[in-house]
Order: C-alpha cells, then sequence, then structure tokens
C-alpha cells in the first residue's frame, strides 16, 4: 500500500526473539544501564548469563514491542511498560526478583567522579596527609574547597570537608582532586527499575531487602520463642533438652537443699556440711582436728 513502512526482518526477529526470552522464564526484569562502561557491562552479561540470567541491550522500541507482545500471554507484564525509559536492559531470569535484585547490587563498584557528575551522598574528604608533593597544587585544592595546607614539608588537608552535598553537581576540578586523592565517591553498575514474576509485579522499593537485618530479626526472634517456650515448659524438639537439663539441676539442688544423699548430691552435701563446719570453727575459735 502507497505510504506504509515495512519493518526491516532483522527487526522482527529481534522482537520475536525477546518475546520469546520473556515467556520463557518465570522473572522478566528491566535495568538501568546508563553510564556503566562498555567493558563492564559485558563482564556483568557474562557473570549473570553463567547464573543463568541473560541480559539483553535492546533498543527501547524493540522492548516495548516484545513486552506488549509478551502481555497478551501474560497480562502481569503490562506495568513494566512504563519503566522503558533512557537506557535499558532486560533481563529474563530463573529464581525469584529478590536473589536477583542482590545480584544485581554486587555488580555495583566504586567509580572515579567526572565533571558534571551528581553527587549521591555528601562527599567526605578525610583531613590528613595527602600523597601530593608541596608545590601549586595547595592552591588547586584551596580553590576547589579543600582545606589543604603545608606542614612539616607536607601537603596536608587540615580537617574534614564536605566538597560536595548531595545532589550537586561535582565540577571538574574537583572530580580531578578527587581522583588523585584515591577517592571514588560514585558508583557503576546495574540498578533493578521493576520485575515481574510470573503474574505478580515488583517494584524496587519491595525487593530492596537488607538481608542481613532480616537475619539478625529471624535470629532474635527464634531465640526469644525459645525462651518463652523453655520458660513454659513447652515441648519441641529444641526446648527438650533445655528443659531435661533444667529439671536436672533443679532436682540435684532440691536434693542438696534437703539433704537427700543420692549418687549426684551426696559430694555436694559433705562440701556444703565441710564449709559449714570451717565457718563455724572459725566462730568459736576452736583449734583444727
Amino acid at each position: 500500500m502507497p505510504g506504509r513502512t515495512s519493518v526491516p526482518p532483522e527487526k522482527v526477529a529481534r522482537v520475536a526473539a525477546l518475546q520469546k526470552m520473556v515467556l520463557d522464564h518465570p522473572v522478566t526484569a528491566l535495568v538501568a544501564i546508563r553510564g556503566v562502561p562498555a567493558a563492564a557491562l559485558q563482564k556483568m552479561r557474562k557473570d549473570l548469563l553463567t547464573r543463568g540470567h541473560p541480559l539483553v541491550v535492546a533498543p527501547n522500541s524493540a522492548i516495548r514491542h516484545a513486552l506488549e507482545a509478551a502481555a497478551e500471554q501474560r497480562p502481569a507484564l503490562k506495568p513494566l511498560l512504563d519503566y522503558v525509559t533512557d537506557q535499558t536492559g532486560l533481563i529474563a531470569a530463573d529464581g525469584n526478583p529478590f536473589s536477583l535484585y542482590q545480584e544485581l547490587r554486587q555488580t555495583r563498584s566504586p567509580t572515579p567522579a567526572r565533571g558534571g557528575s551528581i553527587a549521591p551522598n555528601d562527599i567526605l574528604v578525610p583531613g590528613g596527609e595527602t600523597p601530593f608533593r608541596p608545590g601549586p597544587i595547595v592552591a588547586e585544592l584551596q580553590h576547589a574547597g579543600f582545606p589543604a595546607a603545608i606542614e612539616k614539608g607536607k601537603v596536608v588537608l587540615k580537617k574534614d570537608a564536605v566538597v560536595a552535598k548531595a545532589g550537586e553537581v561535582i565540577s571538574a576540578e574537583k572530580a580531578n582532586l578527587l581522583t588523585r586523592l584515591n577517592i571514588f565517591p560514585l558508583e557503576v553498575g546495574l540498578d533493578l527499575r521493576a520485575a515481574v514474576e510470573r503474574e505478580t509485579f515488583y517494584a524496587p522499593s519491595v525487593l530492596a531487602v537488607d538481608l542481613a537485618a532480616q537475619r539478625a530479626q529471624l535470629a532474635q526472634g527464634h531465640r526469644q520463642a525459645l525462651a518463652l517456650a523453655v520458660e513454659l515448659g513447652y515441648f519441641t524438639p529444641e526446648t527438650v533438652p533445655i528443659l531435661i537439663s533444667r529439671a536436672y539441676r533443679g532436682a540435684i539442688a532440691l536434693a542438696v537443699e534437703s539433704a537427700y544423699p543420692t549418687a549426684k548430691s551426696l559430694p555436694e552435701i559433705l562440701a556444703r556440711a565441710f564449709r559449714e563446719a570451717k565457718a563455724l570453727q572459725a566462730l568459736t575459735g576452736a583449734p583444727a582436728s
């Protein structure tokens, strides 16, 4: 038809391959890849692939078409369309979104700041000696807001200083000096934007679980539950050994207190009698026998 634009076969094939990949795996995730150097991205893709999580980088239009087509069979995928923005990668994975989120967190590593970068947090430069020799570098540091001085022939920073607040643009001058001080304030890695597991959609805020804190809470809950069960005398495989041990110690203490001789209590009864005799002897001043 006049005016109709044909779609190149390779684009159709790419969309079909993405659609198949999404439908063949229970977990589909979108990740932000802006700012990740090409070499680092290739390594991350290789590492993820060895874990069974292929990462595909494709034009946003291809990802959208693939998700739209796959959503006809799995409607839960539709919310992901709102997250296909900027530079996007698509991961089709087995397992679950929580473990995938943790894996992606592990891809992050410190990286030097560049002029024009946004400070993710307050950038604190610690006081103390620097690797610089006295010279024009002192003026450069002071001009950039670093509290530099020369002390005993060495360039030092007189105190800790925040050289950039969170959200501020890092100037090229500050970025250069931070790198020379081996301070890498930025992180590079894959950020998970959103994920779908079968019919459930997950925003990244839901997946950002502090595993160490969760383990600590579970351990504390276990200790508290065990203590309560023991206090109540509630029998479980975990409490029975503790309850038997407590009952044993209580029985021995009662036998000793009532001077009831048994193979276990007699040594303690005799030891107690000996101590009491020694104490009485000391009070009366009687000679030792």
